[in-house]
């Protein structure tokens, strides 16, 4: 009997030492451990740099027309690897089971790269299609909420029978709410963090019909995922319909 309390002790003592060391490290700060290191990044900004200046060219995968600015010039590596530029994929990447595209932006004056978070980006593609099954179903009507902006409103969450999906920011770390456009295209909504880039840049000195989201890029090491074009109004970021 004494030995079997002992075999429970120890069992038991292994079980709270599980629990604890979950404690100890969070959800939030496990998904900060996903974020790349800075020199992942800095190491691929130099390989394309190198690359470019042999070629002339950019390693980067073929995209649609269409495809939005900040989706789409995607390092190639598997092109790079190819021809030695480099021996290893950064364990952040897609392409080796990471979280994150590598991307290029700037492309024809100052070729950058930037990371587009994947997770992040497929938590949104679930919502849009979420809307979309719903608009099928209920000829054509969208899950409308409240009108946010001129031709943007909130999303009915109860409608579609989900939590409604909240944001924290990489740029600002206030959270952020999505929305959705007349035609259904679902976005996040980045005017907080906006305003506040402007605001450090000077709203007197951003011209009209401006897009706001490189003064976001410009400073951190990341794209808006799922965002639209956003324009200064009487001094306040305002969204804008695709193609204006």
């Amino acid at each position: 009997m004494k030995a079997w309390r002992s075999v429970l002790s120890a069992m038991l003592t292994a079980v709270m030492l599980t629990v604890l060391s979950g404690c100890l490290y969070p959800d939030d700060e496990l998904e900060q451990s996903q974020i790349p290191a800075k020199d992942a990044i800095l190491s691929v900004q130099s390989v394309i740099d190198q690359y470019q200046k042999d070629t002339g060219l950019l390693p980067i995968v073929n995209s649609e027309p269409e495809t939005p600015v900040y989706e789409k010039y995607q390092v190639d590596f598997g092109k790079l690897v190819r021809l030695k530029y480099v021996s290893d994929i950064p364990s952040a990447a897609f392409e080796k089971g990471g979280s994150y595209y590598f991307l290029i932006i700037n492309e024809e004056t100052d070729p950058t790269i930037k990371l587009m978070n994947l997770v992040l980006y497929q938590k949104v593609n679930d919502i849009q299609r979420a809307v979309q099954a719903y608009a099928t179903a209920n000829n054509g009507v969208l899950p409308k909420g409240d009108e946010r902006y001129p031709g943007f409103y909130q999303i009915d969450y109860g409608k579609l029978k989900k939590s409604e999906l909240k944001v924290q920011s990489v740029y600002s770390g206030q959270t952020l709410q999505t929305m959705m456009d007349d035609k259904g295209n679902v976005y996040i909504d980045y005017a907080v963090d906006l305003m506040q880039a402007a605001q450090k840049a000077g709203l007197d000195q951003i011209p009209e019909k401006q897009d706001l989201r490189p003064y976001l890029v410009d400073t951190s090491d990341f794209v808006p995922v799922k965002s639209t074009v956003y324009y200064l109004v009487q001094g306040e970021p305002v969204p804008q319909a695709a193609g204006q």
